[in-house]
Protein backbone atom coordinates (compact mmCIF):
# COMPACT_ATOMS: atom_id res chain seq x y z
CA UNK A 1 0.00 0.00 0.00
CA UNK A 2 1.35 3.56 -0.35
CA UNK A 3 1.75 5.32 2.52
CA UNK A 4 2.52 9.09 1.13
CA UNK A 5 0.64 11.27 2.59
CA UNK A 6 -2.95 12.04 1.28
CA UNK A 7 -3.42 16.07 0.73
CA UNK A 8 -7.35 15.17 1.95
CA UNK A 9 -6.09 12.91 5.08
CA UNK A 10 -6.19 16.43 8.09
CA UNK A 11 -3.52 15.38 10.97
CA UNK A 12 -4.09 18.56 12.72
CA UNK A 13 -6.88 17.74 14.71
CA UNK A 14 -7.85 15.11 17.16
CA UNK A 15 -10.45 12.17 15.58
CA UNK A 16 -11.14 10.76 18.85
CA UNK A 17 -11.45 6.54 18.11
CA UNK A 18 -10.58 3.98 20.43
CA UNK A 19 -7.13 2.07 19.90
CA UNK A 20 -7.37 -0.43 16.94
CA UNK A 21 -10.23 0.68 15.15
CA UNK A 22 -10.65 0.59 11.97
CA UNK A 23 -12.41 4.00 10.85
CA UNK A 24 -8.69 5.77 10.73
CA UNK A 25 -7.98 3.18 8.50
CA UNK A 26 -10.78 3.48 6.18
CA UNK A 27 -10.66 7.67 6.04
CA UNK A 28 -7.19 6.77 5.08
CA UNK A 29 -8.65 4.34 2.38
CA UNK A 30 -11.17 6.98 1.33
CA UNK A 31 -9.03 9.66 0.52
CA UNK A 32 -6.30 7.32 -1.32
CA UNK A 33 -9.13 6.25 -3.74
CA UNK A 34 -10.15 10.06 -4.48
CA UNK A 35 -6.90 11.16 -4.72
CA UNK A 36 -5.78 8.44 -7.36
CA UNK A 37 -9.38 9.77 -9.18
CA UNK A 38 -8.16 13.22 -8.84
CA UNK A 39 -12.08 13.84 -7.56
CA UNK A 40 -10.81 15.26 -3.60
CA UNK A 41 -12.51 19.01 -4.26
CA UNK A 42 -15.67 17.05 -5.50
CA UNK A 43 -16.13 14.59 -2.46
CA UNK A 44 -19.15 15.50 0.20
CA UNK A 45 -19.62 12.88 3.10
CA UNK A 46 -22.39 13.02 5.34
CA UNK A 47 -21.57 11.43 8.96
CA UNK A 48 -23.72 9.60 11.05
CA UNK A 49 -23.65 10.72 14.80
CA UNK A 50 -21.50 7.71 15.90
CA UNK A 51 -18.26 6.56 15.49
CA UNK A 52 -18.05 7.58 11.98
CA UNK A 53 -18.42 10.75 12.56
CA UNK A 54 -14.87 11.73 13.59
CA UNK A 55 -14.10 11.20 9.92
CA UNK A 56 -15.43 15.09 9.32
CA UNK A 57 -11.68 15.48 11.84
CA UNK A 58 -9.66 13.28 9.66
CA UNK A 59 -10.73 14.10 6.02
CA UNK A 60 -10.63 17.63 4.66
CA UNK A 61 -13.62 17.10 2.59
CA UNK A 62 -17.21 19.08 2.80
CA UNK A 63 -19.27 17.10 5.55
CA UNK A 64 -22.66 17.10 6.60
CA UNK A 65 -24.05 15.40 9.94
CA UNK A 66 -26.91 13.49 9.04
CA UNK A 67 -29.05 12.73 11.92
CA UNK A 68 -28.66 9.08 13.17
CA UNK A 69 -29.70 6.63 10.68
CA UNK A 70 -30.57 9.01 8.35
CA UNK A 71 -27.38 9.60 6.63
CA UNK A 72 -28.09 7.34 2.96
CA UNK A 73 -31.67 9.26 2.79
CA UNK A 74 -29.35 12.93 3.72
CA UNK A 75 -26.88 12.16 1.01
CA UNK A 76 -29.06 11.31 -2.21
CA UNK A 77 -31.14 14.58 -0.86
CA UNK A 78 -27.67 16.48 -1.12
CA UNK A 79 -26.73 14.71 -4.30
CA UNK A 80 -30.35 15.45 -5.65
CA UNK A 81 -29.60 19.24 -4.79
CA UNK A 82 -26.09 19.23 -5.68
CA UNK A 83 -25.63 16.26 -8.50
CA UNK A 84 -21.65 17.74 -9.42
CA UNK A 85 -20.93 16.44 -5.98
CA UNK A 86 -19.58 13.12 -5.21
CA UNK A 87 -21.60 12.09 -2.09
CA UNK A 88 -20.38 9.70 0.26
CA UNK A 89 -22.72 8.36 2.92
CA UNK A 90 -20.45 6.56 5.47
CA UNK A 91 -22.99 4.81 8.29
CA UNK A 92 -22.06 1.88 10.52
CA UNK A 93 -23.74 -1.85 10.78
CA UNK A 94 -26.23 -0.52 13.43
CA UNK A 95 -27.38 2.83 11.45
CA UNK A 96 -27.83 1.66 8.17
CA UNK A 97 -29.27 -1.89 8.97
CA UNK A 98 -31.44 -1.06 11.90
CA UNK A 99 -32.80 2.63 12.23
CA UNK A 100 -31.82 3.46 8.91
CA UNK A 101 -32.64 0.21 7.48
CA UNK A 102 -35.97 1.99 5.40
CA UNK A 103 -33.68 4.43 4.10
CA UNK A 104 -31.01 2.48 2.85
CA UNK A 105 -33.22 -0.17 1.10
CA UNK A 106 -35.37 2.99 -0.45
CA UNK A 107 -32.26 4.26 -1.79
CA UNK A 108 -31.33 1.35 -3.40
CA UNK A 109 -35.13 0.92 -5.02
CA UNK A 110 -34.67 4.32 -6.38
CA UNK A 111 -31.29 3.92 -7.57
CA UNK A 112 -29.98 7.25 -5.88
CA UNK A 113 -27.12 7.62 -7.40
CA UNK A 114 -24.63 8.14 -4.48
CA UNK A 115 -22.24 5.75 -2.86
CA UNK A 116 -22.57 4.25 0.65
CA UNK A 117 -19.94 2.99 2.94
CA UNK A 118 -21.17 0.69 5.67
CA UNK A 119 -18.57 0.39 8.83
CA UNK A 120 -19.28 -3.12 9.89
CA UNK A 121 -18.30 -4.15 12.79
CA UNK A 122 -20.98 -6.38 13.95
CA UNK A 123 -22.03 -4.28 17.36
CA UNK A 124 -23.74 -0.71 18.03
CA UNK A 125 -19.76 1.07 18.61
CA UNK A 126 -20.70 4.53 20.12
CA UNK A 127 -23.21 3.54 22.62
CA UNK A 128 -21.60 0.40 24.09
CA UNK A 129 -21.36 -2.51 21.97
CA UNK A 130 -25.45 -3.66 22.15
CA UNK A 131 -26.21 -6.01 19.51
CA UNK A 132 -27.22 -4.52 16.13
CA UNK A 133 -28.74 -6.84 12.99
CA UNK A 134 -25.23 -7.11 12.20
CA UNK A 135 -24.00 -9.43 14.89
CA UNK A 136 -23.13 -12.46 14.38
CA UNK A 137 -24.48 -15.94 15.46
CA UNK A 138 -23.23 -16.76 18.59
CA UNK A 139 -21.59 -13.21 19.25
CA UNK A 140 -21.57 -12.05 22.83
CA UNK A 141 -22.59 -8.14 22.81
CA UNK A 142 -24.17 -6.43 25.74
CA UNK A 143 -27.29 -6.93 24.95
CA UNK A 144 -26.85 -10.70 23.79
CA UNK A 145 -24.75 -11.66 26.75
CA UNK A 146 -25.07 -15.26 26.07
CA UNK A 147 -24.32 -15.24 22.00
CA UNK A 148 -26.89 -14.79 19.88
CA UNK A 149 -29.27 -16.60 18.38
CA UNK A 150 -32.24 -17.02 15.54
CA UNK A 151 -34.54 -18.19 18.17
CA UNK A 152 -33.99 -15.58 20.75
CA UNK A 153 -32.32 -12.11 18.34
CA UNK A 154 -33.81 -12.71 15.17
CA UNK A 155 -32.15 -13.44 11.94
CA UNK A 156 -28.50 -12.08 11.35
CA UNK A 157 -28.64 -9.08 8.76
CA UNK A 158 -26.39 -9.99 5.36
CA UNK A 159 -26.76 -6.89 3.62
CA UNK A 160 -25.52 -8.97 0.45
CA UNK A 161 -28.45 -11.16 0.22
CA UNK A 162 -31.12 -7.59 1.15
CA UNK A 163 -29.89 -6.30 -1.69
CA UNK A 164 -28.22 -9.16 -4.14
CA UNK A 165 -31.28 -8.96 -6.28
CA UNK A 166 -31.88 -4.78 -6.70
CA UNK A 167 -31.47 -3.02 -9.70
CA UNK A 168 -28.24 -1.11 -8.11
CA UNK A 169 -24.72 -0.19 -9.83
CA UNK A 170 -22.63 -1.97 -7.38
CA UNK A 171 -22.50 -4.06 -3.99
CA UNK A 172 -19.13 -5.33 -2.48
CA UNK A 173 -17.99 -6.67 0.87
CA UNK A 174 -14.76 -5.17 1.63
CA UNK A 175 -11.79 -6.01 4.79
CA UNK A 176 -9.34 -3.76 6.68
CA UNK A 177 -7.64 -6.77 8.35
CA UNK A 178 -4.48 -6.88 5.95
CA UNK A 179 -2.60 -4.91 3.41
CA UNK A 180 -4.05 -7.14 1.31
CA UNK A 181 -7.74 -6.57 1.73
CA UNK A 182 -6.72 -2.76 2.65
CA UNK A 183 -5.83 -2.52 -1.34
CA UNK A 184 -8.75 -4.64 -2.40
CA UNK A 185 -10.81 -2.17 -0.27
CA UNK A 186 -9.48 0.91 -2.00
CA UNK A 187 -10.29 -0.53 -5.55
CA UNK A 188 -13.53 -1.34 -4.81
CA UNK A 189 -14.16 2.05 -3.78
CA UNK A 190 -12.27 3.54 -6.76
CA UNK A 191 -14.41 1.53 -8.46
CA UNK A 192 -18.21 2.89 -7.11
CA UNK A 193 -16.74 6.26 -6.89
CA UNK A 194 -16.16 6.00 -10.79
CA UNK A 195 -19.76 4.81 -11.40
CA UNK A 196 -21.32 7.76 -9.46
CA UNK A 197 -19.43 9.75 -11.94
CA UNK A 198 -21.07 8.17 -14.50
CA UNK A 199 -24.36 8.46 -12.98
CA UNK A 200 -24.78 4.51 -12.98
CA UNK A 201 -26.47 4.47 -9.39
CA UNK A 202 -26.59 3.64 -5.72
CA UNK A 203 -23.42 1.66 -4.56
CA UNK A 204 -22.83 0.14 -1.32
CA UNK A 205 -19.68 -1.34 0.01
CA UNK A 206 -19.37 -2.79 3.24
CA UNK A 207 -16.49 -2.69 5.01
CA UNK A 208 -15.55 -5.13 7.85
CA UNK A 209 -14.14 -3.22 10.58
CA UNK A 210 -12.11 -4.06 14.49
CA UNK A 211 -13.98 -2.77 17.02
CA UNK A 212 -11.59 -3.76 19.97
CA UNK A 213 -13.09 -2.29 22.82
CA UNK A 214 -16.61 -3.82 21.92
CA UNK A 215 -15.30 -7.32 21.42
CA UNK A 216 -13.17 -7.41 24.28
CA UNK A 217 -10.00 -8.20 21.92
CA UNK A 218 -6.69 -6.64 21.33
CA UNK A 219 -6.11 -5.02 17.50
CA UNK A 220 -4.31 -7.89 16.73
CA UNK A 221 -6.85 -10.24 17.91
CA UNK A 222 -9.47 -8.11 16.26
CA UNK A 223 -8.25 -8.26 13.30
CA UNK A 224 -7.94 -12.23 13.80
CA UNK A 225 -11.58 -12.16 14.33
CA UNK A 226 -12.49 -10.49 11.13
CA UNK A 227 -10.19 -13.09 8.80
CA UNK A 228 -11.16 -15.83 10.85
CA UNK A 229 -15.27 -15.82 11.91
CA UNK A 230 -16.43 -12.46 10.60
CA UNK A 231 -15.39 -12.86 6.86
CA UNK A 232 -16.50 -16.66 7.06
CA UNK A 233 -19.37 -15.41 8.40
CA UNK A 234 -20.13 -12.70 5.56
CA UNK A 235 -17.82 -13.74 2.62
CA UNK A 236 -15.83 -11.08 0.75
CA UNK A 237 -16.38 -10.10 -2.59
CA UNK A 238 -18.45 -8.42 -5.01
CA UNK A 239 -21.60 -9.23 -5.87
CA UNK A 240 -23.38 -6.67 -8.41
CA UNK A 241 -21.38 -4.89 -10.56
CA UNK A 242 -23.58 -3.50 -13.56
CA UNK A 243 -23.08 -0.76 -16.27
CA UNK A 244 -20.32 0.17 -17.62
CA UNK A 245 -17.26 1.88 -15.53
CA UNK A 246 -14.84 4.40 -17.48
CA UNK A 247 -14.75 7.85 -16.12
Amino acid sequence: MNFKASKHIDLNQQASWCPGCGHGIICRIITDAADKLGVGDRIVTVDDVACGQFGQYAMDYNSIMGAHGRVVATAAGVKRARPDALLIARPGDGSAYSIGIESTISCAMRNENILTIVINNSVFGMTGGQMSPATLYGMKTSTSPFGRTAERNGSMMDITKLLGQTDIAYLARCSVDSIANINKTQKCIEKALKKQMNGEGFCLVEILSPCPTNWKLTPEQSMEFIRNTQSKALPLGEFIDKGGNEA
